[in-house]
C-alpha cells in the first residue's frame, strides 16, 4: 500500500520537478517517479512516508497551475471492501459522524485531522462511499478517500492495463519471498496482540529474518507497528491468517518472547495479551461470565478484561490478558478468537439479512454494527450513505417521508435490569443516543418495586425512532441482555386515535396480517379497549430484533389517514 498515484499533473511536469516537491517537504521516495500525460506514480518506502505524502501534498500543493491530487495506487481487482478516510476534522467524533459498518483502525499520523480504516460489507457499498464520501465538506475540512489493496486479489494482467492505462504492478506482495500468494483469508477479523516494546526487535530478527520465518511457516501476514504509540511499553502485532496460521503464529511469537526473557534474564511473568473491539467482549464474556470462565476452566489459564473506562475515542479496543504456560495460553488464544470470530460472523449475518428484508435499508448509516467506539452520537444527517438505492433517503426511509413528517410517540418495554445501560454513567448513553437518532428518549418511572420491565418512551418522527430503536436493540445484545444466540425480543406501544383502529385492522384483519407478514413481528389492536382522554387507543407490536422497529409501514399509514 506504499505505492502512490499523483494525479491532475500538468503536461508541463518532469520527473526532477516531483524530485525537487518530494525534496522540499522532506517526503522518501524509494524509486523514480513515473511520470504520464496527467499523472504519475512514485513507489514510498512505507506507509508512513505514504501517508505524509498524501496529507501534504494532496489538494495543497500545486505544480505548473494544476494542484496536485495524490492517492493510494490501487489496481480495480485489488479494490476491496475496506477505506481509507482522511482529513477528518480534528476534535471531532469520527466514529458516530461516519456512517461505517466497522472501524478497522485508526492511522497515527503527524498531521492534526484524524485518519481511519474502514470496513464495508460489500465492494459496491464501499464503491458508493467513495464516491459520497470523497471530497465531503466537513466542518470546512474536505474528506479524502482511497481504497485499501486487497492483497489476496488475483492482480490485473496487462491486457486487462491498469487506471487510466498504466499496467498493475507485480502480483501482490507475499509475506515472504518466493512464497507467492498467501492463501486466502477464511476471516476478516486478524488477531491483534500486545507485546512489551523489548521483545520486538527479537521478534523481527536480524534484518528480519525471524519475521520473515514465521509468516512462511504460519502463511500469514504480520504487521508489527513499531512506530505507533513512540516510547509505549507494549507495541500492538497484527496477524492476518486462516485461524489456524494466526494461533500458530501467536503460539511462535510467545516462544520467541519466551526465550529472549531467559537470554536477557527478564524475571517478569510474560501474559498474552489480545486486543477485541468492545462490541465482541460482551458476548465473549458470556451471561453472569460464564463464557470466560469456561475458557479458564478448559484451559487451565487466568483471564482478565481491561475495564470500559480505559476506551477512549481512538481505541475502542480492550486487551484480553491471559496467564499460564505457553501451551495454555495457546489454547485460550484459539477459544477467545473462535468466540469473537463467531460474533463477527453473526453481526454480519444478520445485516445482510435485515438488508434484505427491508430494501433501501442502511444499517451501516444507523451504526448499529461495530462502529469506532461503543459509544454514540450525533449523526451526520446531511450525508447521503453508501450502500442507499434508488429513491430510498439518508436512512432508507421513503422520501415520501422527509418533508415534515410528524412526531410520533412510541414506548419501548426493556428488562428493568438493563436501565443502567441505556441511561450510562450520568446519562451519558442517553444523551448521545437522543442526539444520534434526533429524538426525545426518556425513560419512564418503575410501575412497582418488583416491575421486571421498564417503559423507554420515544418521541420523534420515523425515521428518528427507528435510528434508536435499532441502536437500543444493538445495546441489549451487546451487554448480555440476551444469550448469544438468543434472539432480542421486546415489545413496543404506539398510539392511534381510536377512528383509525379499524383502518389498522382492514377489513376481515387484511391489513393488520399484511403488516404481520412484512414485519415478521405480532401486531394487536385491541378492539374492545377504552380510548385515552385524547381518544386514542394503543396497539402492540412484540417481535425479535428489528421487528418492533419495522413498524414504520403503520407509521405512514397513519400519517395518510
Amino acid at each position: 500500500m506504499n505505492k502512490l498515484y499523483i494525479g491532475n499533473v500538468s503536461a508541463e511536469a518532469s520527473e526532477k520537478d516531483f524530485e525537487t516537491i518530494f525534496e522540499q517537504w522532506k517526503i522518501p521516495h524509494s524509486g523514480p517517479f513515473l511520470v504520464k500525460t496527467g499523472y504519475a506514480f512514485v513507489d514510498c518506502p512505507d506507509e508512513k512516508a505514504a501517508m505524509k505524502a498524501i496529507d501534504v501534498l494532496s489538494g495543497k500543493v500545486e505544480l505548473h497551475g494544476k494542484v496536485l491530487e495524490v492517492e493510494h495506487s490501487v489496481p480495480k481487482r485489488q479494490r476491496s471492501c475496506k477505506l481509507q478516510i482522511r482529513n477528518i476534522p480534528p476534535h471531532m467524533q469520527w466514529e458516530v459522524k461516519l456512517p461505517l459498518l466497522c472501524v478497522l483502525s485508526p492511522v497515527n499520523t503527524e498531521t492534526e485531522t484524524a485518519v481511519v480504516n474502514v470496513r464495508y460489507a460489500a465492494k459496491d457499498q464501499a464503491r458508493l462511499a467513495m464516491e459520497k464520501l470523497n471530497g465531503f465538506m466537513m466542518e470546512n475540512y474536505a474528506l479524502k478517500v482511497s481504497y485499501i489493496p486487497d492483497e489476496t486479489a488475483a492482480p490485473e494482467g496487462p491486457s486487462a492495463g491498469g487506471r487510466r492505462g498504466f499496467n498493475a504492478r507485480g502480483p501482490p506482495r507475499s509475506s515472504s519471498p518466493g512464497l507467492g500468494a498467501r492463501p486466502k483469508v477464511q476471516s476478516d477479523i486478524p488477531l491483534r496482540m500486545l507485546v512489551p516494546t523489548q521483545f520486538v526487535g527479537a521478534i523481527i530478527g536480524k534484518e528480519g529474518a525471524t519475521i520473515r520465518n514465521i509468516t512462511k511457516q504460519t502463511h500469514s501476514k504480520i504487521d508489527i507497528h513499531r512506530k505507533e504509540n513512540a516510547g509505549a511499553a507494549e507495541k500492538p502485532i497484527t496477524i492476518h491468517s486462516t485461524p489456524e496460521g494466526c494461533s500458530n503464529a501467536c503460539r511462535t511469537i510467545m516462544e520467541i518472547m519466551q526465550k529472549e526473557a531467559l537470554d536477557t534474564k527478564f524475571t517478569e511473568e510474560i501474559p498474552l495479551k489480545i486486543l477485541a473491539h468492545n462490541n465482541f467482549v460482551g458476548r465473549l464474556i458470556g451471561k453472569e461470565g460464564r463464557n470466560l470462565k469456561k475458557i479458564e476452566q478448559d484451559t487451565e489459564t487466568k483471564i482478565t478484561i481491561s475495564p470500559l473506562q480505559d476506551l477512549t475515542l481512538y481505541n475502542p479496543e480492550r486487551t484480553i490478558t491471559v496467564k499460564g504456560s505457553i501451551e495454555a495460553c495457546s489454547r485460550a488464544e484459539e477459544e477467545v478468537m473462535k468466540k469473537i470470530r463467531e460474533s463477527y460472523e453473526s453481526d454480519m449475518a444478520a445485516m445482510n439479512l435485515q438488508s434484505n428484508l427491508i430494501p433501501g435499508l442502511n444499517l451501516n448509516a444507523l451504526g448499529l454494527f461495530p462502529s469506532g467506539a461503543p459509544g454514540m452520537g450525533p449523526s451526520m444527517s446531511n450525508v447521503p450513505p453508501p450502500g442507499a438505492h434508488g429513491g430510498c433517503s439518508s436512512f432508507g426511509v421513503s422520501d415520501s417521508l422527509h418533508g415534515h413528517p410528524e412526531s410520533e410517540t412510541v414506548h419501548l418495554f426493556i428488562p428493568a435490569l438493563a436501565v443502567g445501560a441505556i441511561i450510562g454513567k450520568q446519562g451519558q448513553h442517553i444523551k448521545q443516543l437522543s442526539h444520534f437518532a434526533g429524538a426525545s428518549i426518556k425513560i419512564a418511572p418503575a410501575e412497582g418495586m418488583d416491575a421486571k420491565q421498564r417503559m423507554v418512551i420515544i418521541i420523534g418522527p420515523p425515521e428518528a425512532q427507528f435510528k434508536a430503536q435499532c441502536r437500543i436493540f444493538g445495546k441489549l445484545k451487546e451487554e448480555n441482555f440476551f444469550g448469544p444466540k438468543e434472539e432480542v425480543k421486546l415489545e413496543a406501544h404506539i398510539k392511534v386515535p381510536s377512528f383509525a383502529a379499524g383502518r389498522v385492522i382492514g377489513k376481515g384483519g387484511k391489513t393488520v396480517n399484511e403488516l404481520q407478514n412484512l414485519t415478521c413481528a405480532e401486531v394487536v389492536v385491541p378492539r374492545d379497549q377504552t380510548p385515552d382522554e385524547n381518544d386514542q387507543v394503543i396497539v402492540k407490536i412484540s417481535g425479535h430484533f428489528f421487528n418492533p422497529t419495522k413498524h414504520l409501514p403503520l407509521l405512514v399509514l397513519l400519517d395518510e389517514l
